[in-house]
């Protein structure tokens, strides 16, 4: 049988590869960069993402690249503690949640998927430029960065070629422009030292930036730690158009935010030591794009970003990526193609569709805002400006919009001041 095509070979293209080979069904990755790097900085995958990963045998493999996060904490600029959880096997969950390099995590699976699919299945310096299809099959168009041009049949074809995509937008013609909201978001990682458990994850901020860090890696010694670090703030009035190509390469520098963290007083790391000792720092505009109502035609469908691209909030782009990777695998093994695509987007596009919004709104971050709009100041108790309960609606909510609440009974989520 002629194979499934992936155009992409980012997180969601390779899992999905990973999951149809395990399922014995044929297919080919088709990567448009020239090679596979390890670029860009953290990432997080929640512990629902992770049980698929868990389930491809890789759980051992992701230990030696990233950090099993053990708490999440949202504060105050001053380090006022608004809100504290277990996370991943802490909070019952039977896998962890894992914190990890971006670009160490896909050569991880780029290298699984080479090895388990055979080379000539994955390759890089092929983008997919078009495609045909008639009922019984898919034909693809191919280009090397050379130019050089073929053609390839496959029985389905998935775009996993994120939030740029160009099948996204050959499949909808006139596709819906990138929305800015307005906020530039300033990336980095570097080895620091290992400050708490070394292994907590932390959110913190106020009106007027955010800050989020937490270990991804191992560091240079055993009481250091590759630390990942964002400063986010609204810069303008949200926009249909963003400033610039939203990329994970675009290069930063720390005067550009240095002002926004001045007001930050942690207890357990100082930002801007952290963020000014970096060698090498990321810029884009947080983006996203409006929901799709249909992703698929006959053999051809989205995943990933390309599908449903979100803002990068309650750690669950990659994540929802892996989810949609297993469902599409699973409807794939029933054999007509057609009908299987048509149901993956059934199941797949509420659930991302709801998230896209909810991160819009500031998903389970909301916690800072609503304790900076009441006490922006400060507490000194922290039940006089919020109730456990208020806090608990929005954490909590969203982890069971995103599929990924603790399991029932598991130890207590926590709000304390």
């Amino acid at each position: 049988m002629a194979p499934v095509i992936i155009a992409g070979g980012g997180i969601g293209g390779l899992v999905l590869a990973l999951m149809l080979h395990r399922r014995g069904i044929a297919c080919q990755v088709r990567e448009a960069a020239p090679a596979v790097r390890p670029l860009g900085v953290g990432i997080n995958i929640l512990p629902h993402a992770v049980a698929e990963l868990a389930e491809l045998d890789l759980l051992d493999a992701l230990d030696t690249i990233s950090i099993r996060t053990r708490t999440l904490t949202y504060m105050t600029q001053r380090g006022q503690t608004i809100w504290h959880e277990p996370r991943g096997c802490y909070a019952g969950h039977a896998v962890p949640q894992i914190s990890a390099h971006r670009g160490r995590l896909q050569s991880l699976l780029w290298q699984t998927a080479q090895a388990r699919l055979g080379l000539g299945a994955v390759r890089a310096d092929a983008r997919v430029i078009g495609a045909t299809q008639d009922a019984a099959s898919v034909t693809v168009t191919v280009r090397t960065a050379d130019g050089e041009t073929s053609e390839m049949t496959g029985h389905a074809l998935i775009g996993a070629d994120g939030i740029h995509s160009m099948l996204r937008a050959a499949l909808l013609g006139d596709d819906s422009p990138m929305r800015w909201n307005g906020i530039q978001m300033w990336r980095g990682a570097v080895d620091w030292p290992a400050f708490g458990s070394r292994d907590e994850m932390i959110i913190a901020g106020d009106a007027t930036a955010k800050l989020v860090f937490y270990p991804i890696a191992p560091g240079s010694t055993s009481d250091r730690r590759l630390t990942n670090w964002v400063v986010y703030a609204r810069i303008a009035d949200a926009s249909t158009m963003p400033p610039g190509r939203e990329s994970w390469s675009a290069r930063g520098a720390f005067a550009e935010f240095a002002r926004l963290i001045e007001g930050f007083a942690l207890p357990m790391v100082d930002i801007p030591a952290l963020a000014s000792a970096t060698a090498e720092i990321f810029r884009y505009p947080m983006c996203d794009r409006d929901p799709l109502p249909v992703w698929t035609q006959g053999r051809i469908t989205l995943l990933g970003d390309a599908a449903h691209s979100m803002y990068p909030v309650g750690s669950n782009g990659a994540s929802q990526a892996i989810l949609d990777a297993r469902c599409l695998a699973d409807c794939l093994t029933e054999g007509d193609v057609p009908a299987a695509l048509a149901q993956y987007e059934a199941e797949r596009q509420p659930v991302t569709t709801a998230i896209v919004h909810s991160n819009r709104v500031g998903g389970p971050e909301r916690v800072i805002d609503l304790i900076a709009a009441r006490a922006p100041a400060g507490f000194d108790r922290l039940e006089t400006v919020a109730t456990a309960d208020e806090l608990a609606a929005i954490v909590r909510g969203y982890a069971s919009l995103a599929g990924f609440a603790a399991p029932s009974g598991a130890i207590a989520i926590q709000a304390r001041s």
